[in-house]
Order: structure tokens, then sequence, then C-alpha cells
């Protein structure tokens, strides 16, 4: 073979290589990772509706149960302990609002980090920035819970006037009592 006839050689495989990659780089689609939901930072995936008044949520691959500041709803899961009037309605409220949700977690410098049972203690705001909590109240599926020092209680003491006053929810179903420092909803 001449050097020229193995030259031409060359150039026509070489040609025929950058025809061929060139038609198989344009024919595929380079590699995409799944599109994720966009999650704000500062936000934790709810991983379970406990009740009315606790959620559980994922922080950094660790559950974390959480105990919503200046709240508290009709008793549905307390051992040894009767379901109180409105109680499954507040858990269904919760359920609906909150599960499969990304919430925000905030302290109260005036509280506990943590209750007596271990859970966080923290006010729960959704994604649209509205306080969980006072939805509950306002909405009568829940108690503004004063027993202890933090700093919403004179607008969460506000909501429950009006939610009592119009006669809305637990207010229209139940009748709760003041006892022991705090209202409570009668048993079923």
């Amino acid at each position: 073979m001449t050097r020229r006839r193995a030259t031409a050689i060359a150039s026509v495989l070489t040609a025929a290589i950058i025809a061929v990659v060139s038609l198989v780089y344009t024919q595929t689609q380079p590699f995409k990772l799944p599109e994720l939901p966009a999650i704000t930072p500062g936000y934790y995936a709810i991983t379970e509706v406990i009740d009315g008044d606790t959620i559980e949520v994922n922080m950094a691959g660790t559950r974390e149960r959480v105990r919503m500041i200046g709240v508290d709803t009709p008793e549905t899961k307390k051992p040894n302990a009767p379901v109180q009037c409105f109680g499954p309605q507040a858990s269904e409220f919760a359920k609906a609002t909150l599960s499969a949700k990304h919430v925000r977690l905030e302290a109260d410098p005036t509280n506990d980090n943590r209750d007596r049972y271990g859970r966080l203690l923290r006010y729960v705001y959704l994604q649209d920035g509205s306080l969980f909590a006072e939805k509950l109240i306002a909405s009568g599926h829940g108690f503004a819970y004063t027993s202890f020092p933090f700093q919403k209680a004179e607008a969460f003491t506000a909501l429950q006037h009006q939610a009592q006053t119009a006669k809305v929810g637990l207010w229209a179903a139940c009748m709760p009592t003041f006892k022991e420092g705090r209202w409570q909803s009668n048993d079923l």
C-alpha cells in the first residue's frame, strides 16, 4: 500500500468516526437528574401528624416529635385517658392541613426547648407564613394553652375569645371547662 493510499484511508476512517460520534451525540439526551420538589431552606418534612397539637418531622434524617407552643387540642391518644369532645375533629383538621407538608419551626425564647415528654416545643409555620396554632384556635379546634409563658399568649387568648364568642368548633359542639389552670373539653 502506498503512503498516499494509507493517508486517504485514514482520512476516510477519521471522517466516518467523527460522523458516527456526532450523530450519536446529537441523538442522545444528556443525563439529567430527576427534578425534586423545591423545599425552602429551614423547612422540615412532616413525617406524621400524631394528633391536633403534636407532629413528627424529619430533621436531617432523625424523626423528631414536636409539640406546638401555646395550643392544646382535645385528647385522642393520651394513655389512660378517654377521647375528648372534638378531639377526633382536631386531629383530622391537623392531618388535612399538615400531612405531607413542610413546615418551619420556631422556638420561643420565653419557653423551654422540650416538654416533660422530650418533645421539641415549637411554633409551627406553614409555607404560606401562617402559624398553625392560630388556625387551630381561631377555628375552634383547640384552646389557647396559657399555663406556660410564651410570647404569643395575648394574641392566642384573643383568638380563643373570638372563637368562643362566635361559637365555632368545640365551642358549639362541646362543654369546655376551665380546670387546673387551662381549658379542657369534656369526655365523649
